[in-house]
């Protein structure tokens, strides 16, 4: 009889050892797969702030590409002269259709132009009337749709000469570089007009403080830069204004 209760009892330690090891094995198992997706949402995290990160310096590069159009200079700041293709500093010619005046007198063509943009959002290759209305256009699938067409917006070096990083050329910020419809970057321009004894007509005033800008022309711009990142629901606005002041003699 001791030697069946000692059988018993010895299969009976084997049993529950069993099922420690087969827990054990499972409490592995499940530190191993928690670990993993740890480590794979961590991953997520981090790319999205990267791509977010390069988002926002592609905006930026953008807005400064932009400020170098209005002024007319490459991106050393040396005078912009026409290069190879037709867009390159905006020569004034009958293949470009619209480019930034010196003189007040010039304005009234460019607003005539860009009036007949009504489908084009009043936009021609990067320079926009004012808009009216609400202004974060971005919001709107159908309004940024139109906004980002082909001739509405301006690319990153499109009127610079800046680099984009193409393969005759130095790396550049791969949102920049990418030239795909509907991806990479774009600027708007919107030119709206100054005049210091308007009131409240609606135009940029120097209202009561007589504020001398001392504009070159009697403009202010407003910089809309919007940038794609490599993820697909990544994207980053930046506006700013910017002005021209004549060179003191």
């Amino acid at each position: 009889m001791q030697r069946m209760s000692s059988s018993s009892n010895l299969h009976r330690q084997r049993g529950i050892s069993l099922y420690i090891v087969i827990v054990l094995v499972m409490l592995s198992m499940l530190l191993a797969l928690w670990g993993s997706r740890t480590s794979i949402f961590n991953e997520m995290i981090v790319g999205n702030d990267a791509d977010y990160q390069r988002a926002i310096e592609a905006a930026q590069a953008l807005i400064q590409d932009a400020e170098f159009d209005i002024k007319g200079t490459r991106p050393d700041g040396s005078s912009c002269v026409p290069g190879a293709t037709a867009d390159t500093c905006r020569p004034p010619s009958a293949a470009t259709t619209v480019w930034f005046p010196n003189e007040d007198k010039d304005l009234a063509n460019l607003f005539t132009t860009l009036n007949q943009a009504a489908t084009s959002q009043y936009c021609i290759k990067g320079i926009c009337l004012k808009r009216t209305g609400y202004q974060d256009f971005w919001n709107d699938k159908a309004t940024l749709t139109a906004m980002i067409a082909a001739d509405v917006g301006a690319r990153y070096g499109q009127f610079t000469g800046a680099e984009t990083g193409g393969s005759a050329t130095k790396a550049s910020n791969p949102i920049l570089k990418n030239q795909t419809a509907g991806q990479g970057g774009w600027y708007w321009i919107e030119v709206m007009p100054y005049d210091g004894n308007a009131g409240n007509s609606g135009l940029i005033t120097n209202g009561s403080t007589n504020l001398a800008l001392n504009l070159m022309p009697n403009v202010a711009y407003r910089i809309t830069a919007i940038a794609r990142g490599i993820k697909p629901n990544t994207q980053v606005v930046l506006q700013s204004t910017f002005v021209r002041q004549k060179m003191k003699n």
